[in-house]
């Protein structure tokens, strides 16, 4: 299992979770109740998917596509560490993985 500790944007809130590893942190962060949407669905049209990830926890991660690159650079709130939180695949390398969420989010349904 990996750890992961997601972050509110306030900081006010911390949960940590443990999922399997291949899993999208998309999932994770949605089954642990935290305020992602993923309305594409992980094919990257969109950006309501997007974290800020610790900095200490992004050298980590594999380097970010440029297609993702393009969707980031739609995202509220996007600094030096955000990502899309379905294109981060869950990995032994990552475990103990910190992610915060972005203090502002597109609602790309509406609601």
């Amino acid at each position: 299992m990996i750890r992961v500790k997601f972050v509110s944007a306030d900081g006010g809130q911390v949960i940590e979770t443990e999922a399997a590893e291949g899993l999208a942190l998309l999932e994770v962060a949605q089954n642990a109740g935290q305020p992602l949407e993923g309305t594409c669905e992980g094919q990257m049209a969109c950006s309501t998917c997007h974290v800020i990830v610790a900095a200490e926890d992004f050298a980590r991660l594999p380097r970010a596509s440029e297609d993702e690159e393009d969707m980031l650079d739609l995202a509220t709130g996007a600094t030096r560490t955000s990502r899309l939180a379905c294109q981060i695949v869950l990995t032994r390398a990552l475990d103990g993985l910190t992610v915060r969420m972005p203090p502002e989010h597109r609602d790309m349904q509406g609601r």
